[in-house]
């Protein structure tokens, strides 16, 4: 008889998952069709974003690299799997507290939903309704579970083993598939409306269009063409020109924040004397510039691919800055995110010299949606959770002991300067190599500075200066090479950069946080 109680376990556990299901997959049409920045999932996971600790986000980054979102769904997929577990076999013995469990699920995803930052005011309706979808799913599920008991409920603190039903009560082989079918069918329309909904997220994003049809203007002032000799062609090495379905994203965004740029502004205001708004037409009508620029995620890790150079097209910001007037005491711009993000830029590195620009292309084509459309910040020299701001509407001047952005509120440091790196490319990890003539290569940056040397060292043998590629500018990495005749055996391949201000890039190894990791790059290589 205890297979019976087993059955009915196992039951439960099946209606709770398929419940669950349904409830997402409601929450997340609903959504779609309605809210399509509240979905469920999003809102949680955004929520756990912003309440991960930066040594939770550092490695997560580690771990998954930009894959680090879809690692966290997943992560939140097989937590939602074993609470609807919970909840069904709770649902099961104790009714009816595994409903009202998913009655509460759907109340935090509504609690996380209206405390976003910019969330509408009936953001909170997609997790309620996933929350009761999910709840009338289990109870009419459970009430179908074969041989379940038609007895009160038994109470909590009792411990006996739990009683067989009468023998004329045993479920028939009519009612266990008549269970199958509603638990296959609940969770087949959930899955259904989880897919349909994404087939309409797809379908419905009108900004996608609006990107697709938009026409760049030339540039006033276009870059200059990238040199013959910046690309050094070795199999293996990183291109130059980060293409844009390679270029790395980070950022805090699970969903990426669809903005039609009609409706987009930017205001400068705070320590200012005139405040300053522009639309999306007035910015595209400026003269634009072009411009190389090397962005670098402050969570590289020594020798790490959080880095890509591309070509940018945008307006520069001192140019705007200079419209609204910071006042003399102002030190710090705090730019914001349409999603929330803030990010805290030194004052002077928007307003000296540098590239510092209010970008709308990336490599000849309108910003990708993940990577800031309609506009973001590029500002070289520094990483990018101090200057890179995705979908940004506000620059507020300010000063830094009058304020904090996201992640300095997480204990990074607020400037964060692009730390002097190189890193090796080829050999590739974990490659084998014949003995004979090859070639180790890589790429060095300090942007705003630039590079003047790259040496290589071979075992504990005297560094070896390697060949240059032309950069593009100081304000992009570039490549290098090195001829090697390998010879049989174990090797460890090291590199260093030194910039033209003569700073040679340091043996010390540091984490990432708070501003940055630094060391020599390692390559481990066996010749046979």
């Amino acid at each position: 008889m205890a297979g019976g109680a087993r059955g009915r376990r196992f039951a439960a556990a099946a209606a709770g998952v398929a419940a669950a299901v349904l409830g997402v997959g409601l929450g997340e049409l609903a959504a779609t069709l309605m809210w399509p920045d509240a979905s469920p999932v999003a809102v949680i996971g955004s929520a756990l974003i912003d309440a991960a600790p930066s040594w939770a986000k550092d490695t997560a980054i580690t771990l998954f690299g930009t894959n680090d979102k879809l690692a966290l769904i997943i992560g939140i997929g097989i937590v939602l799997v074993g609470l609807a577990v919970i909840a069904g076999l709770v649902e099961l013995r104790w009714p009816p507290f595994g409903v009202a469990a998913m009655i509460l699920f759907g109340g935090v995803g509504a609690v996380a939903a209206v405390t976003r930052v910019n969330a509408g005011a009936l953001d909170w309706v997609p997790s309620v309704v996933a929350g009761a979808g999910a709840a009338l799913a289990l109870a009419l599920l459970i009430a179908r579970v074969p041989g379940r008991l038609k007895v009160a409920p038994i109470p909590m603190t009792e411990r006996a083993t739990e009683p067989e039903p009468d023998p004329a009560e045993q479920p028939t082989a009519l009612q266990r598939r008549t269970f199958l079918l509603w638990t296959v069918g609940t969770m087949a329309v959930g899955v259904l409306a989880a897919v349909g909904s994404s087939l309409a997220r797809a379908g419905v994003h009108a900004v996608t269009a609006v990107r697709d049809a938009l026409k760049l203007p030339a540039p006033a002032v276009p870059a200059p063409p990238v040199p013959a000799a910046a690309e050094l062609d070795i199999p293996g090495l990183a291109p130059v020109v980060t293409p844009n379905a390679q270029f790395y994203r980070i950022d805090t965004a699970l969903l990426v924040p669809q903005v039609d740029p009609a409706g987009w502004t930017l205001r400068i205001h705070g320590m200012v004397t005139t405040e300053v708004t522009i639309t999306w037409e007035e910015l595209l009508a400026l003269p634009l510039q072009e411009s190389y620029t090397t962005l670098s995620c402050v969570s590289n890790e020594v020798g790490g691919d959080l880095i890509g150079n591309a070509l940018w097209l945008g307006y520069p910001i001192r140019d705007l800055l200079a419209r609204a007037a910071p006042t003399a005491e102002a030190d710090m711009v705090l730019s914001h995110s349409i999603d929330g993000f803030t990010a805290s830029s030194p004052l002077e590195a928007l307003t000296d010299a540098r590239n510092a620009i209010l970008a709308v292309a990336m490599n000849g084509e309108p910003l990708p949606p993940e990577h800031g459309f309609p506009v973001r910040m590029v500002v070289p020299g520094l990483y990018g959770y101090v200057s890179a701001t995705k979908w940004v509407t506000e620059l507020e001047v300010t000063r830094f002991d009058l304020g904090t952005a996201y992640w300095t509120t997480r204990g990074w440091s607020a400037r964060g300067p692009i730390k002097l790196q190189s890193r090796i490319d080829v050999p590739r990890k974990a490659q084998g190599l014949k003995a004979g003539e090859t070639v180790i290569a890589g790429v060095a940056w300090q942007p705003t500075v630039g590079i003047a040397a790259v040496e290589v060292q071979i075992d504990d043998e005297p560094w070896l200066p390697a060949t240059l590629a032309t950069a593009i500018s100081d304000d992009t990495w570039v490549q290098w090479m090195l001829p090697w005749t390998a010879t049989a055996g174990d090797h460890v391949i090291r590199s260093r950069a030194t910039s033209k201000t003569g700073e040679v890039q340091t043996e010390k190894r540091t984490r990432t946080d708070p501003d940055g990791a630094s060391g020599w790059p390692e390559r481990f290589v066996e010749v046979f």
